[in-house]
């Protein structure tokens, strides 16, 4: 039993000094180790990310204005209609009878306005002729008129005549306009040119006071879509109107669509403690694969700079106004004072202090950073 426990016991420290001699060894190696990385030239874009959806702003939700029977449905959904095309209408016999009514008031208005002008030119004319007739032969002047198949009128009386039709003609066309747009609330009618996206009526179905304000047809203008984000305070001092981005949608992928910034609110949104203001970027070249409330995310294009020195963000030590980093010289390591440009997060440009090809010192595994972004 007592040679059991020995045998235990040196198997123990055998195991013990296996696994601190590879523990030695390792740490031996990862002195003589470097990671490096060789200085070269590329592009660097400065960005700031949006997340969003696909929005298509000019939506329809028609209705019709009065109750009914629905007589007719003249669209189906997916249809591309044209401004002022009527999509649907309501049994209103009563209402055209009475845009009829008032046609006909109005057509006898203007005639009345037309026969009263006539007798102001006649009465402004004789008065311009300044004919009487001799006293006590004022009856010689009533029998011409008489014969002449219209008694003679005086200005005064010509011109208020003139006024009263001109006043009806008027009260005829309103009379006229409001029955119109009575009957246009029997009936739907696209205020644009788009797409029929929903009908949620039928022929014969009666539009009640308590349906009526449910909408009856959507209608969506496919030509004009856009994307909606937001973008935290951190990042929303940087981004301006007219700026180009990248969209990416998660319905194409491996495609990159081009779009500007639109519209930047001055209104924030608090959201966990953070405040995100909405923002809306307009696409340059929409196409038909494109549809309402797609998942998007869009790159901010900030500031682009093409063929400069870049190195790797973790190579650098020190602080952003005093940079530097460890440059491998004939298998030295060296300090190396350098002047930093822009940063894309990953990347870094350097203005000055190093030459494309060399090799810079990159941070051990584990090694704590010696550098912070303060900018």
């Amino acid at each position: 039993m007592k040679k059991r426990r020995i045998l235990i016991v040196v198997i123990c420290l055998v195991v013990v000094g296996i696994v601190t001699s590879v523990a030695l060894t390792r740490g031996g190696g990862s002195e003589d180790t470097l990671s490096t990385f060789n200085v070269t030239r590329g592009d660097i874009v400065k960005s700031v990310i949006v997340d969003g959806n696909l929005q298509m702003p000019n939506k329809a939700y028609l209705l019709f204005g009065m109750t009914g029977t629905v007589t007719e449905v003249l669209v189906e959904e997916g249809n591309n209609v044209t401004k002022d095309q009527v999509l649907a209408k309501l049994d209103a016999p009563s209402l055209e009878k009475s845009v009829e009514i008032a046609e006909l008031q109005v057509e006898m208005a203007e005639e009345q306005v037309k026969m009263a002008e006539s007798q102001y030119e006649k009465a402004k004319d004789a008065a311009e002729d300044g004919w009487e007739a001799p006293e006590g032969l004022e009856f010689l002047e009533e029998m011409l008129g008489f014969l002449t198949g219209s008694m003679m009128l005086d200005e005064d009386t010509a011109k208020a005549n003139l006024e009263i039709a001109e006043l009806n003609l008027e009260m005829a066309e309103l009379s006229l306009e409001s029955a119109e747009l009575n009957l246009e609330k029997a009936e739907i009618v696209a205020p644009f040119d788009g797409v029929v996206g929903d009908i949620t009526i039928y022929g014969g179905q009666e539009v009640s006071a308590a349906t009526m304000a449910a909408p009856a047809i959507t209608l969506v203008d496919t030509s004009g879509i856009e994307m909606r984000g937001s973008i935290d305070e951190i990042d929303i001092s940087i981004v301006e109107l007219n700026q180009e981005t990248n969209i990416l949608l998660d319905a194409l992928p491996g495609e990159e669509l081009k779009g500007r910034v639109a519209f930047i609110s001055p209104i924030g949104t608090s959201l966990v403690g953070v405040v995100f203001y909405e923002t809306r970027i307009t696409l340059d070249s929409p196409d038909d694969r494109l549809r309402d409330g797609m998942t998007a995310t869009a790159e901010v294009i900030i500031e682009r700079r093409e063929d400069v020195l870049l190195i790797p963000n973790r190579a650098l030590r020190g602080t952003w106004e005093d940079p530097w980093v460890l440059v491998l010289v004939e298998e030295q390591q060296k300090e190396m004072e350098i002047t930093l440009g822009l940063t894309d997060g990953i990347n870094v440009e350097i203005l000055s202090g190093l030459e494309e090809g060399e090799a810079v010192v990159l941070p051990a595994a584990g090694e704590q950073p010696s550098f912070f972004f303060t900018t």
